[in-house]
Order: structure tokens, then C-alpha cells, then sequence
């Protein structure tokens, strides 16, 4: 492998590592060095709703930008962390958090994949099953061979 590849890989990878800490704006941090540590920790388990499989610490969606607002206006008015969780949560529901709490409301969430992965197999293996007791091809007569020759060779000479 040449230097240049060597070396467009591994910007490459540091691109793909330092993509996510592109989407917390200059104008949206803290001056408080802590709030802003804080502020971090509690976007990156909150859910951006418009991507859904990231938090809204990594996504640049416009929803995921005003609730890192949102997120620090409570920090500064001094909110808890487990007071911003139930807002948003009051707001939005226990989809908003990467990783909702197990309850009832939340079955669905935490065991919908296995069920759908279970599902898949189980049809998997009926239609396995099935296509097995289908009685297997008889080969061709010879009537039908002839048949089929004659009607390959009139396709050939159109």
C-alpha cells in the first residue's frame, strides 16, 4: 500500500471520528466548563427524533439543535439532570431517551427487535419446510423436449 493511501485512510478516519463533535456549535456551549460537561453527558442519551439512532449531541437535524438549546437553558436555570430527563420525556415520550427505562409502555422498544428477528426465522423455516413437501420437477417427456426445441429454434430465427 502506497504512502498516499496510508495516509488518505487515516484522514479518512479522523474525518469519521471527529464528525459528531461537529454538531454542538461555538454559539450553543456553556462558558461554564462544567454546565458544558454536563450538557455533553446529558445530550448524548437523549435520542435526536428526526434521526432516531443518534443522539441529538451528534446530529445537526434543527430539532436536535434546540434541544441542546433547550437542554442547556435548563441546565443555566438550574435543573437537574433527572428534571431535564423528565421534561423531555413529559414532552416527548420515553422514545426520547437512548436507553428508555423497562416498563410496560417500553416492551415495545426493548423487545420489538427480538420479536421481529424471531418472526423472520419462524417464516424462514416455513417456507423452508414448505418448499420441501413440493413433489420434486419430473424431467422433461420427449414429446415435450421436441416441443420445446422446435419452439427455441423458431425464437432463434426471429
Amino acid at each position: 500500500m502506497t504512502k498516499f493511501r496510508k495516509f488518505c485512510l487515516i484522514l479518512v478516519g479522523y474525518l469519521a471520528l471527529a464528525y459528531p463533535a461537529i454538531a454542538v456549535q461555538p454559539q450553543e456551549r456553556l462558558s461554564d466548563p462544567i454546565l458544558e460537561e454536563r450538557a455533553r453527558i446529558l445530550s448524548k442519551n437523549i435520542r435526536c427524533l428526526v434521526c432516531q439512532n443518534q443522539s441529538i449531541d451528534d446530529s445537526n437535524a434543527t430539532l436536535a439543535k434546540d434541544l441542546r438549546v433547550l437542554v442547556r437553558e435548563r441546565l443555566t436555570a438550574g435543573a437537574t439532570d433527572n428534571e431535564i430527563f423528565d421534561f423531555l420525556v413529559d414532552r416527548y415520550g420515553d422514545f426520547i431517551l437512548l436507553n428508555p427505562p423497562l416498563k410496560p409502555s417500553t416492551y415495545f422498544l426493548w423487545y420489538g427487535p427480538v420479536i421481529f428477528l424471531i418472526i423472520g426465522v419462524l417464516m424462514i423455516i416455513f417456507i423452508m419446510k414448505r418448499r420441501r413437501r413440493l413433489p420434486p420437477e419430473k424431467p422433461l417427456s420427449s414429446e415435450e423436449s421436441l416441443s420445446l426445441s422446435k419452439l427455441l429454434e423458431q425464437k432463434d430465427r426471429n
